[in-house]
């Protein structure tokens, strides 16, 4: 997964005169912040406290936000046909990682199409909310000179979280990386909140931990309350078969930058991003048949796939040579895929 030429510029033009000694000691904060626990009240002050925290986050966590919010709305986009939105309204969004994911996802869209396939247009509006003001500055700083004219045209507004804000209307509402850091008495608010503004979508993304996979699963449950149904990552609106010690996640590999490599002090050009996440809508559609769960084990003459199944639940389904398409699609499906793939028969 690689981010936009025009992302990659900005944030290379951007952060060029960040001290790299300061921003190497607030990644590292920020790194043990997002490792540790979640807090039992609601935060005090923003994670992203001033101009330096916001430097390192874009430099360190914009490039794997994106990525993980791009591949979640690959999965999404897949379900969700022809539908497309016409507002994008993100919450917590801090630098606009979001948005840049969300104008990429779409960027083939005519629009706007409020919640459905109407002709014309041109495109969708964004809007980010954040309540921290240096977050949202640097944010709008970067889309200045962003090709797609939703992230160039987003509104950056400062607003508490916590609390079930006001919220107003949109077609998709993403809300990524953000329940972590409330309380719970305001995750639960906030997703309620996202629920009642979206009128075709919500994404909440979460990283790909125990932890993450935990509050992604009651995100979930509190969207499935207020009358949406999930289209990705589960193909049923059933409860969740992970169970145990067992937590679903995903990855999606991102590209370091040059800042990024320097301030992390890694030689590998890329990074693998883990997360979890749940894409619910209001708008008809089907979701998957079934998703593969894990990488998938090719053998000889076999590939050995763990899928998650509306009817069976999780399961391991080998696919061998005499299967024919099916075999020939398992040996390029990936974790994370739906399976099987559109037009291609299964092993039944």
């Amino acid at each position: 997964m690689h981010l936009p030429d025009d992302l990659r510029t900005a944030l290379a033009v951007r952060l060029r005169a960040t001290a790299p000694t300061r921003a190497s000691a607030e990644v590292d904060r920020l790194i043990e912040t997002y490792r540790g626990n979640s807090p039992t009240s609601p935060a005090s002050s923003p994670i992203l406290r001033d101009d330096a925290s916001v430097a390192a986050y874009a430099a360190y966590r914009m490039p794997a936000t994106y990525a993980a919010v791009r591949a979640a709305l690959d999965a999404f986009r897949l379900q969700a046909g022809a539908w497309a939105p016409g507002s994008h309204l993100d919450l917590g969004g801090g630098t606009g990682a979001a948005a840049w994911a969300v104008a990429d996802a779409w960027d083939d869209a005519p629009g706007p199409y409020s919640g459905s396939a109407a002709e014309g247009g041109a495109g969708h509006t964004s809007t980010v909310l954040d309540w921290s003001q240096s977050a949202l500055d640097l944010g709008r700083e970067l889309a200045r000179d962003a090709a797609a004219p939703a992230v160039r045209g987003a509104a950056w507004t400062r607003s508490p979280l916590g609390g079930g804000p006001a919220l107003p209307a949109a077609d998709l509402v993403t809300v990524s990386y953000v329940i972590g850091e409330l309380g719970p008495a305001d995750r639960t608010a906030l997703i309620d909140a996202a629920a009642r503004a979206a009128t075709g979508a919500v994404l909440v993304v979460e990283p790909g931990t125990p932890e993450g996979h935990a509050r992604t699963l009651a995100a979930r449950d509190r969207l499935l309350a207020a009358g949406l149904h999930v289209l990705a990552p589960c193909p049923h609106d059933t409860a969740c078969p992970v169970t145990g010690d067992d937590w679903c996640h995903f990855a999606a590999r991102v590209q370091r930058t040059a800042l990024h490599r320097q301030l992390k002090g890694g030689s590998l050009p890329y990074e693998d991003e883990k997360f979890s996440y749940v894409a619910a809508a209001r708008f008809p559609a089907a979701p998957a048949a079934a998703r593969v769960t894990r990488h998938p084990q090719i053998r000889k003459g076999l590939v050995l796939l763990d899928v998650c199944t509306p009817d069976r639940g999780l399961v391991r389904d080998t696919v061998s040579k005499r299967h024919g398409p099916a075999y020939r699609a398992a040996r390029t499906t990936d974790w994370g895929d739906t399976w099987p793939p559109e037009g291609t028969p299964g092993t039944g």
